[in-house]
């Protein structure tokens, strides 16, 4: 059973930066991506950015592309999304997402709050 703890949210003013974490424990073999997605309030649950876990390579929605990044530390099986230039429209509930080859796996969230 693989569980993902995700820290770091929190309250910013427009401009500045946050950093997420994503923590997986469990039996996290065989993982093929992990990410981040969003969802605002009354919104749906957004795509913000995935890296493979092999290879590195990443991938990033239009609206965040330049200012997140994500980045990985395989020996530690945490995902991180570094985030600069935040803005209102950001806020948002942020959840860590692993998909590996017994499925998809969400973390609980972390609330994320930029204020103009």
């Amino acid at each position: 059973q693989v569980q993902l703890v995700e820290s770091g949210g929190g309250s910013v003013q427009a401009g500045g930066s946050l950093r997420l974490s994503c923590a997986a424990s469990g039996r996290t073999f065989s993982t093929y991506t992990m990410g981040w997605f969003r969802q605002a309030p009354g919104q749906e649950r957004e795509f913000v950015a995935t890296i493979n876990w092999n290879t590195g390579r990443t991938n990033y929605a239009t609206s965040v592309k330049g200012r997140f990044t994500i980045s990985r530390d395989n020996a530690k099986i945490t995902v991180y999304l570094q985030m600069n230039s935040l803005k209102p429209e950001d806020t948002a509930v942020y959840y860590c997402n692993l998909y590996y080859t017994q499925g998809v796996v969400w973390g609980q969230g972390t609330q994320v709050t930029v204020s103009s």
